[in-house]
């Protein structure tokens, strides 16, 4: 579809950097108050890890939600990544997933946390297809992204590029990024087809209506 691109996702989230740390700062998400930052964080320390990188780290939230573990945040917009560091916490940089992909990360970290940042089609089976390059081997990949079948809506049940929205979002947001949907079955051949073994997967509940908020995925990367 026109305009349905990774650089399209890239393109639209650089004119929302200050709508979008608004909203998480001052807990503007209902769902991510609730739920979904609680599920990440518990998701990661479940690992018990020494060490972390935050793929697409936004404002930096996570980082900083971390302490004790030495984490590094990135992500592909200059705006958000001087957000990040003006907050302090950690530190962050500007890289890209298809930076990635090339081989610009030398780490060996025990964990890699991408939190709803997953929302392109190439652009991320270039970052998991690179985990090598930033994990240790028997490293983690933690992803939380929308739970397929709650964000399917109405369309057909089946991997592919979709139209964004920011329904239920303030005025101040505009030019919605599409976004790659992808089935549970999608999620899981996505991460096989790039050497990490499902070893867990959670699905947050909302605590009025009971139904999964989000879907979690922790893959270890396999020699």
């Amino acid at each position: 579809m026109p305009g349905l691109t990774d650089a399209a996702v890239l393109d639209a989230w650089s004119r929302n950097v200050d709508p979008w740390t608004t909203a998480v700062r001052d807990g503007e998400i209902e769902t991510r108050t609730l739920v979904t930052n609680a599920a990440i964080v518990d998701a990661v320390r479940s690992l018990d890890p020494a060490t972390g990188i935050d793929l697409g780290c936004g404002e930096g939230w996570l980082v900083r939600a971390l302490p004790g573990v030495a984490m590094v945040g990135v992500d592909a917009i200059a705006a958000l990544v001087e957000k990040a560091n003006a907050a302090g916490g950690g530190d962050f940089c500007v890289l890209s997933f298809e930076q990635i992909a090339q081989g610009r990360l030398a780490l060996a970290l025990d964990v890699a946390v991408c939190n709803f940042s997953l929302i392109g089609n190439e652009a991320v089976d270039g970052l998991l297809r690179a985990a090598p390059t930033y994990l240790r081997e028997g490293g983690s990949l933690v992803v939380q992204t929308v739970h397929p079948l709650m964000a399917c809506g109405d369309a057909p049940y089946v991997d592919g590029w979709r139209s964004g929205s920011w329904a239920g979002f303030s005025s101040d947001f505009a030019d919605a990024p599409p976004w790659y949907f992808r089935t549970v079955a999608g999620w899981f051949a996505l991460f096989a087809a790039n050497g990490l073994r499902v070893t867990a997967m959670r699905e947050p509940l909302h605590p009025r209506t009971g139904k999964p908020v989000s879907l979690i995925l922790i893959g270890q990367l396999e020699a």
